[in-house]
């Protein structure tokens, strides 16, 4: 991976490095694959089958272990079985290691003079990714939670495919609109202490020690360039939303956040004052109480 492709991933990763989550009872669930348009998604189911369900989507290039034992705890004991798995391209999932890497500053050149990006796949694949696990684990709808790219892929499958979706949780995520702000000055100023000499490889094993996979992540960023400005689809969106942002966040701004809440009709806006672009332990019991209230909420308007 070249410099400038490194430094453009710890930007994006260098704050949930920081969470240092448990994921020993994560791992006491066996890890399953199962073939799904014709890649291999590895997955866990996490509490009682009789339960209602909840299915959780990481962020760029993280692995089901990023959720950490307290959030899927928390939800289990809530009274919800819990679906989390590895998007394609990380984990125990279909790698697409031979596609290559892409020469990132090329494409962000084609992206902003309107070209479409070299990507080995869209959002809109893995979101079909998502309900193509969903059929093969005999999910008829779940309510689906999302965190930052995981979040644009719930989105995703929220708006293609709402009769599959009792309720979205969007988290630290975005519209992709083109009007939002960029990552802050701050961010900007802290990637440049992280990207280069000592600090850049410890914060590339903090983040594989964590669960991320950094030749993934390249390739992940291009489905999300390609996928553009996505707000008149996410605009589309009937299911009952909560929207989550932290104050905090300088790589997804909170003014993302807001729109995402302010094009899905009805939405609820909940923007935690300490919150960057991770979950600090302090918010964590918080966002788990907003959570659950949100998805109870949706279970008993639909019964």
């Amino acid at each position: 991976m070249n410099k400038a492709s490194f430094s453009l991933i710890l930007f994006f990763c260098a704050s949930l490095a920081n969470a240092d989550f448990s994921h020993i009872y994560i791992d006491q669930h066996p890890l399953k694959t199962v073939v799904v348009n014709n890649i291999e998604i590895a997955y866990r189911e996490i509490g009682q089958k009789e339960n209602p369900k909840v299915l959780m989507i990481m962020g760029l290039g993280a692995s089901n272990l990023v959720h950490g034992d307290n959030l899927v705890r928390g939800i289990e004991k809530a009274g919800y079985q819990v679906l989390i798995f590895d998007n394609r391209d990380t984990g125990g999932s279909t790698r697409f290691d031979d596609w290559g890497q892409p020469t990132i500053w090329l494409q962000l050149l084609k992206n902003r003079l309107g070209l479409r990006v070299n990507t080995p796949y869209t959002l809109d694949d893995m979101a079909a990714d998502t309900v193509g696990l969903m059929d093969a684990v005999d999910y008829k709808d779940a309510h689906v939670v999302g965190f930052s790219m995981g979040g644009m892929i719930a989105q995703k499958v929220a708006a293609q495919y709402p009769e599959r979706v009792r309720s979205l949780t969007s988290v630290m995520s975005t519209t992709g609109a083109n009007h939002l702000p960029k990552p802050t000055k701050e961010a900007r100023k802290a990637l440049a202490s992280l990207a280069s000499g000592a600090a850049a490889d410890e914060r590339a094993k903090a983040l594989s020690e964590r669960g991320f996979y950094l030749d993934s992540m390249p390739r992940q960023y291009m489905a999300i360039l390609d996928a553009g400005d996505r707000t008149a689809e996410t605009s589309t969106i009937k299911v009952r939303t909560l929207v989550i942002h932290g104050a905090e966040d300088g790589l997804i701004p909170p003014a993302h956040g807001q729109h995402t809440a302010e094009v899905i009709k009805g939405s609820e806006l909940v923007i935690f004052p300490v919150m960057g672009h991770n979950i600090p332990d302090e918010v964590l019991p918080k966002l788990l109480t907003r959570i659950t209230a949100h998805i109870m909420s949706a279970d008993l308007v639909g019964s």
